[in-house]
């Protein structure tokens, strides 16, 4: 049956025809979303954008370009259906409105429901292209930071989602402003500047200087001083006045990523320091001031955000802050001054092989109780040297590589914890030396899959990325919805990794988050000596097809209207008691509870012969190479304790395993290697002490 099964799906993939993404509103709906006074114009076909006007006195008066993501960026969210939103960019590239018009993010979905989506989008009004919008946590906080950088609410629960969906509105918005509107503000978000670690020459400050690779910036008094001509601060700088010609500041700026500017800045020791402190494509900038006007200010903090330097790029204000090394050392020939190294984060969106700016804002004030403020500012323009950088074209893995980064400490603690495992795995009898040392590492084990990659990483794997790639397969073809989950994409890895070496058992009995909640609970009910309930072996093996028809349920279902997609992969709890902590309706509850008590008698009963993500990791372990449970000859006959103790039934009559069936819980192994509880080795060992009595 399953041989049959997998032939089926891929017959039914490759005759679908392929689904259309293109947009959805018509005339009618674009004029009730944008009613009077506004007008909406005639659609334009390439972009594919509607242009909504207001009359003003006898002529109309452009207010935005709306638009379809599913046009422009149609990124495939986990269900492999590209959301599809609708937003509305004003003429100077600020978002006007954003709204939800259809996705199928199965959080979003009878989970925690639509409104979470729709406040989440709501947040974009007033942002623009200028500006540098990342998804922050849900508990921090939103925070519009300025000219430079926004931070927006994410949604608990719908971190990857609420990031494709992100993704989704920038890649469009990008393709109508490069389009329509005449600026670059954004660049495809997936382009890629690395230096070139080649490049380097050892070379001294003054010739450092020479071939602009440090820019100087030495504006005078007289320089400043016209800056403020008639304005209310005119005059008011003693010194200016007394010394025109006189540096009012001088300023020196070098990027530091170049191992030619950094490395002969910085000394090898620094430069490996500053290498680990921009691990994940961030960027540095270093800046020395001296003379009478400090560009950091007086009052400026380590480790702050400074309020007198902006960096400029096409127009697009980028933020910075400092590292906060208290200690610089710069080579000789270099003046003193207050050096400090500024970070801009991999997500600004810097080009360093392009031109760029900092701005220097130099303020006066008048008054004491209410002062008033002027502010001016000096411009010191960096021009990177050719053939110091790498450009690699956009690819999706751009969006990643950043999401990857801000998630290091949570994917470093879970490969940790992978490779720990794949260790103590492959050392089966070093493993299983102690019964007692192998429980409380398995238990200890089993609440890291359920807390941490469970509950904390949201990494519970699920049928439902299955149901995306059949969907992509026989739409889009875009498997990029893959890359928003690093810690999944992750697991799966290891999963795929481990059914050649060991079958299904590895992530159904170790890593599977609500197989744990299962094997947990039943630890921690075993007080309650409830009786347990075996089910004969012939009907066991006929529940075990279930979980196929399940499986086949799902993935055909992935190729009919989204409701039955989204209708069968409730056969799956996990999205219940895992990814949203079993805060949902009751029907949904009560369902994944109930399974979870079932398990109680009848143990991991859904795991055994519901799962449908079970049933594809049952077809990938036929990869299996090795049979890596060691038997004897005297297993299955006339031993049977392995059997009867395997609440799996994955220990045949005859002391075969069945890998299908068995989930690598191990008990068997530490049965074998136990001397006290192996019959042919207790027998063993007691024909051997009547022999030496003998």
């Amino acid at each position: 049956m399953p041989r049959l099964l997998a032939r089926g799906l891929i017959l039914l993939v490759l005759l679908l025809p392929h689904a259309p993404r293109a947009g959805t509103l018509d005339r009618a709906a674009m004029e009730r979303l944008f009613p009077a006074p506004l007008v909406v114009g005639e659609k334009e076909a390439s972009p594919p954008v509607w242009p909504i006007f207001r009359t003003a006195m006898t002529s109309p008066e452009l207010v935005a370009y709306a638009f379809e993501s599913a046009d422009l960026a149609p990124i495939p969210g986990f269900s492999g259906v590209p959301p599809n939103l609708l937003v509305a960019l004003g003429p100077d590239g600020s978002y006007l409105d954003v709204r939800v018009l259809s996705h199928h993010e199965p959080v979003f979905l009878e989970g925690l429901g639509e409104e979470p989506l729709h406040r989440f989008v709501a947040q974009y009004a007033g942002l623009g292209l200028r500006q540098s919008v990342k998804v922050g946590s849900a508990t921090t906080g939103a925070s519009r930071g300025g000219s430079a950088a926004a931070t927006i609410d994410g949604v608990a629960k719908a971190t990857a989602s609420v990031r494709i969906i992100n993704e989704s509105v920038l890649a469009a918005a990008l393709a109508v402003a490069r389009a329509k509107l005449g600026f670059a503000a954004g660049r495809d978000p997936g382009l890629r500047v690395t230096p070139r670690e080649d490049a380097f020459e050892p070379l001294p400050w003054p010739e450092l200087l020479r071939r602009g690779l440090v820019r100087r910036v030495a504006p005078s008094n007289a320089e400043v001083e016209r800056g403020f001509a008639g304005t209310s601060v005119a005059g008011m700088d003693a010194a200016a006045l007394a010394a025109p010609e006189a540096a009012f500041a001088e300023i020196h700026i070098a990027y530091l990523n170049t191992p030619v500017t950094g490395r002969n800045l910085l000394g090898e020791a620094g430069w490996r320091a500053l290498q680990r402190d921009l691990e994940g494509g961030h960027h540095a900038i270093l800046l020395l001031s001296s003379g009478r006007w400090d560009a950091l200010g007086e009052d400026f903090v380590r480790g702050a955000v400074p309020d007198r330097v902006a960096l400029i790029q096409d127009g697009l204000p980028i933020g910075l802050r400092d590292i906060g090394l208290e200690r610089i050392a710069l080579p000789p020939g270099a003046p003193e001054g207050r050096a400090t190294i500024l970070r801009i984060g991999a997500q600004a969106g810097l080009d360093p092989s392009q031109p760029w700016a900092l701005e220097l804002k130099v303020t006066r004030e008048r008054g004491q109780i209410f002062p008033e403020r002027v502010s001016q500012v000096l411009a010191a323009a960096y021009e990177p040297q050719p053939g110091l950088f790498l450009r690699e074209a956009p690819d999706a893995a751009g969006g990643w590589r950043a999401l990857a980064a801000e998630r290091a400490a949570e994917l470093g603690l879970l490969a940790a914890a992978l490779a720990l495992l794949l260790v103590a795995l492959a050392r089966q009898r070093w493993l299983t030396a102690s019964p007692r040392g192998f429980a409380l590492f398995r238990a200890g084990f089993l609440l890291f899959t359920l807390g941490v990659i469970g509950w904390q990483a949201q990494a519970q794997l699920s049928v439902v990325t299955l149901a995306g790639l059949v969907r992509a397969a026989a739409g889009t073809g875009d498997l990029s919805f893959l890359l928003y989950d690093p810690a999944s994409l992750l697991l799966w890895g290891v999963t795929l990794a481990t059914l050649v070496a060991w079958g299904r058992g590895t992530f159904c009995g170790w890593l599977c988050p609500f197989g744990a909640l299962q094997e947990l609970a039943r630890q921690a009910a075993a007080p309650l000596r409830l009786r347990q309930v075996r089910v004969p072996p012939r009907w066991d093996a006929r529940l075990r097809r279930v979980k196929y028809l399940a499986l086949a349920l799902v993935l055909g279902s992935a190729l009919l209207p989204a409701p039955w997609a989204e209708a069968a992969a409730e056969l799956e709890p996990f999205k219940t008691a895992i990814t949203l902590g079993f805060d949902r309706s009751w029907p949904f509850v009560l369902y994944a509870g109930g399974l979870v008590v079932a398990n109680l008698v009848l143990h991991k009963a859904f795991c055994r012969w519901l799962c449908p993500l079970g049933a594809a990791l049952v077809l990938g372990g036929r990869l299996r190479v090795p049979d890596w449970l060691a038997r004897r000859e005297a297993c299955g006959s006339p031993c049977q304790l392995c059997r009867v103790r395997c609440d799996y039934g994955a220990i045949r009559r005859d002391g075969g395993i069945d890998y299908d069936a068995c989930f690598q819980c191990m008990d068997c192994v530490v049965i074998h290697n136990d001397r006290r509880q192996c019959v042919p080795l207790v027998l063993a060992d007691r024909r051997a002490a009547r022999g030496r009595g003998a």
